[in-house]
């Protein structure tokens, strides 16, 4: 697969995606480079020690992405949208742009197509950005994204704009003749004083095997806020490598959520840099597995300045065989005094044969600090679900509710209602009850 990877790297910029004399060329041309030192990873590598992709490299991937074979109706998609809201939105169906799903604008704000912005509108500015040091230093896969960026979304939020709706970034896979490999780009880039709620969804229609590599560049200037909510419920013949960097400058707020609740295998990797002093970072997650899904949530913090916060919740529940790796690393510099930090992992397995690998894990640097981490692996309550049944009610009902309740504290710090209440819907899904909760 590597080798097929590099042998296509010239026939994808003979493609014409990319002039071949800019300077984003050169970049896309180094990362080729990087790609093929470094590789895929694998698991002799610390942070992949739990996470083996070698049964993903046995497909056979189409690596360009074609033309959908008809154009996807609103009816076909529609669930799959956030309902009774109005919202910007950014769809790509088998990794090509769908103006007819989608609602972008360029008025006082750029909320479109990478593609678009680096050949017409923001150039300047997404070289400013674009591959930034953190994404450099990444794994094989993010370097392979960058070599084989094309199109993905761009997100420019001007000085002192709050957005009066959320933007809905939304990737479709239809019946495609082939296993596919697609690899979208996103760049967010908030201005002072700013504000922005972004939904991210990938959703394969298809039958065959798919792959997306992902990764995502988010840039917070001064006092800027971004409310990130990631939905993975995908089918079980898809597969999400997914990487974030976030880089914070003073007094910006920026809170990531991540529910996983479908697809084979799902790989969150999830950096925060703080730039500035009183940042706020904050981590959410639910993770939902039965089957033999296998998700792992690889989050770092970097405080890289004094008097700054994070917050980190990760809840896991893993039925019949499913797996979760939950490493979560905050690293504190010397600099970085009157940091508060927070992190917790807690998770559920609801049988024998299912398993969380979990390493919360604090670097200090600093002697004037307050930081805690800390993680649980359990089952059930029997006291709680015995107390329950002799109430009356059902022994499936009574698990549903306990392990409702053990999620809510993530769901609860969710801003967008009707997001709420679909991811209400979700875990009511998974767990095959109707909860019947007021939200």
């Amino acid at each position: 697969m590597k080798d097929k990877l590099i042998a296509s790297f010239m026939a994808f910029e003979n493609k014409g995606s990319v002039q071949t004399d800019t300077e984003f060329h050169k970049i896309r041309a180094t990362a080729m480079q990087q790609f093929e030192k470094i590789g895929f990873p694998t698991k002799e590598i610390e942070d992949w020690k739990y996470t083996s992709l070698k049964k993903l490299w046995n497909n056979d991937y189409s690596l360009f992405p074609q033309l959908p074979k008809h154009e996807i109706q609103l009816s076909e998609v529609d669930t799959y949208f956030l309902k009774g809201i109005d919202s910007y939105k950014i769809v790509f169906v088998d990794g090509v742009y769908s103006p007819f799903l989608s609602e972008t604008t360029h008025d006082g704000m750029e909320i479109c197509l990478l593609s678009a912005a680096i050949n017409k509108l923001k150039y300047k500015i997404i070289m400013e950005h674009f591959f930034n040091k953190a994404a450099s230093k990444s794994d094989g896969l993010t370097v392979l994204n960058t070599a084989f960026t094309s199109e993905g979304a761009f997100i420019h939020i001007p000085k002192n704009t709050v957005l009066q709706k959320p933007i809905q970034i939304i990737y479709f896979t239809t019946e495609c003749e082939k296993d596919v490999l697609l690899q979208p780009r996103n760049l967010i880039i908030v201005d002072e004083n700013s504000q922005v709620q972004i939904v991210e969804r990938h959703q394969s229609l298809s039958n065959k095997n798919v792959l997306n590599n992902t990764v995502t560049e988010i840039f917070a200037n001064k006092r800027a806020h971004i409310d990130y909510y990631k939905i993975q419920n995908d089918t079980k013949n898809a597969s999400l490598i997914d990487s974030t960097f976030i880089e914070q400058k003073d007094q910006s707020v920026v809170s990531v959520n991540t529910f996983s609740f479908g697809g084979d295998i799902t790989r969150n990797t999830l950096s925060f840099y703080q730039k500035g002093e009183h940042v706020s970072s904050i981590l959410n997650g639910i993770t939902m597995l039965d089957g033999t899904q296998h998700v792992d949530n690889q989050t770092n913090v970097f405080h890289q300045q004094p008097n700054c916060e994070s917050h980190e919740l990760y809840k896991g529940i893993y039925d019949e065989q499913s797996t979760g790796v939950f490493n979560g690393k905050v690293f504190v510099e010397q600099i970085a005094q009157k940091t508060d930090a927070f992190q917790q992992n807690d998770n559920i397995l609801l049988t024998d044969k299912a398993s969380i690998n979990a390493k919360p894990q604090l670097e200090i640097f600093a002697d004037d600090v307050a930081c805690s981490h800390g993680c649980t692996i359990g089952q059930l309550d029997e006291n709680a679900l015995f107390y329950m049944r002799q109430r009356g009610i059902p022994e499936k009902e009574a698990k549903a509710l306990l392990l409702y309740a053990f999620t809510n504290e993530v769901v609860d710090k969710i801003r967008i209602p009707v997001l709420k209440t679909l991811i209400t819907k979700i875990i009511s899904h998974k767990l095959g009850v109707e909860l019947g909760i007021d939200l």
